[in-house]
């Protein structure tokens, strides 16, 4: 079975919509009444077939989150290596033997081994085996732990919030482009802002944990919340028909930047502006309940800058609380910064001039400071990537907070710079996704090898033909 893009947005909008309808029906009082009336084996056929396999769903991703922040404080609380060591001293491995087994659990082999049973029920063993390479060679699991994330977001966020709806998917023909912009806008806050949490904990955990075997116990331990990450990330690029076609990407990239800062309005609707799309993103956030439930999910953004600004070099073995107080304060200037960087004041001619000028020695005083700063003290070349990557998710936790409280951060007129902000990240966000695209552009092979995949051997011949037949028309026409 292979997939392809507008197919894929096609299945994912519909699993959305029928992952907020079971979201909808656990806050209805029917699964309630059923519950009372039905006797435990009815309970667990009702529990499967509805609103169970969508909990089920989002346990496996929240265990991949409670293990990776469960590893993440081990490894900035130095209590990996406190508990190893002594574990060692002890001669007491259980506990390195649980750790390093889970990752068998992780990967999801014993969630594939129904399905192989199957396999081998109705086909036999050999056909079996060779039935479930194929699916590997043409990425079914990338499909299905992107489809993971799918329902695992709008489940969880309409029992937060509530608010499903239907949403017409169309039935055009499938086989088409889809712009870079266009998978963006579908899977930016369901997958792509996930996926980057998940790769900043496995950064984190990889340059601060402590593991006895080694880069090989690292690589067995994350390989699969890696696969994940990319999966969440790739993945509708992977199946979008000419993905990776140089003139298709050149075309997406201006699509996207016109797009990204286009100006929002009434009646601009969110395919033309980020704006437009950005406010229609906030809109499930309605009563004081969801705002609670999205203040404490976000604050956990905050473990990050808690926990580097004690492993950097600078700060030594100090651990006072004024070291962290002292983070904010950098973090505030730096805000201060953007602000000074992204004015673009228009009353005269001669005043933005001026701006650029004092931008401009605004970043030579910048770059001289970060140079002093790590040639005359113990501040590192490291220590300045953990910073960013701790600023970066205390921003982002900043930036939650202030659309949950919207109408507050209106009140104090801080609205326009907060959406600067959002802009940043979004377009921060889509460069992280987008380079990789292009790399793989610059090489035809890759775009032939992508359309064998897709399509049957016949359609990927045909789309070749009429890839040439349309390069000599356009050198005919010049």
């Amino acid at each position: 079975m292979t997939q392809n893009a507008c197919g894929t947005n096609i299945y994912s909008i519909c699993m959305r919509f029928i992952a907020g309808g079971n979201g909808e029906q656990v806050l209805s009082r029917d699964v309630y009444r059923l519950g009372q009336l039905f006797d435990f084996f009815r309970m667990l056929t009702f529990f499967y077939t509805t609103v169970g396999f969508y909990v089920c769903t989002m346990m496996t991703v929240w265990t991949v989150y409670i293990f990776l922040y469960g590893r993440v404080y081990l490894a900035l609380s130095g209590l990996d290596y406190s508990i190893s060591r002594k574990a060692r001293f002890l001669g007491n491995t259980a506990l390195d033997a649980a750790l390093n087994a889970q990752f068998l659990v992780q990967i999801g082999i014993f969630t594939a081994v129904p399905m192989i049973m199957g396999f081998i029920l109705e086909l036999g063993l050999m056909k079996a085996i060779f039935s479930f390479i194929t699916m590997q060679l043409q990425f079914c699991s990338v499909f299905f732990t992107f489809s993971l994330g799918t329902r695992t977001h709008y489940f969880g966020r309409t029992i937060l919030h509530g608010g499903a709806k239907y949403r017409a998917t169309g039935r055009g023909f499938v086989v088409r482009h889809i712009k870079f912009a266009d998978n963006y806008r579908l899977y930016s806050r369901s997958h792509f802002v996930k996926a980057l949490e998940v790769a900043l904990l496995l950064i984190v955990y990889i340059a601060y944990g402590y593991t006895k075997g080694g880069s090989s116990s690292f690589i067995l331990l994350t390989i699969s919340s890696w696969f994940m990450v990319m999966s969440w990330l790739f993945a509708p690029y992977i199946f979008n028909p000419s993905g990776f076609e140089w003139q298709k990407t050149v075309e997406d990239f201006d699509d996207w930047t016109n797009w990204l800062f286009y100006k929002g309005g009434v009646g601009v609707r969110g395919e033309n502006s980020w704006e437009s799309w950005w406010d229609e993103e906030q809109a499930h956030i309605q009563t004081f309940r969801g705002r609670i439930l999205e203040t404490i999910l976000s604050l956990r953004f905050l473990l990050f800058q808690y926990g580097i600004v004690y492993k950097l070099k600078l700060t030594g073995d100090n651990t006072s609380l004024a070291i962290y107080g002292f983070s904010w304060i950098v973090l505030l200037v730096l805000v201060l910064l953007f602000k000074l960087f992204t004015a673009t004041p228009k009353k005269s001619t001669a005043l933005p001039t001026f701006v650029r000028f004092l931008q401009g020695l605004l970043a030579l005083g910048i770059i001289a400071a970060i140079a002093c700063l790590i040639g005359f003290t113990d501040f590192t070349i490291a220590d300045l990537f953990a910073s960013a990557l701790a600023f970066l998710a205390t921003g982002w936790c900043i930036l939650c907070l202030s659309i949950t409280w919207k109408r507050l951060v209106k009140t104090l007129g801080l609205w326009d710079s907060v959406r600067e902000i959002a802009r940043m990240y979004d377009a921060g966000m889509g460069a992280i996704i987008f380079s990789p695209i292009v790399f793989f552009s610059w090489f035809p092979f890759v775009s032939t090898f992508q359309s064998r995949i897709l399509f049957n051997q016949a359609f990927s011949r045909g789309l070749e033909i009429s890839l040439i037949l349309a390069g000599n028309k356009a050198n005919q026409e010049s």
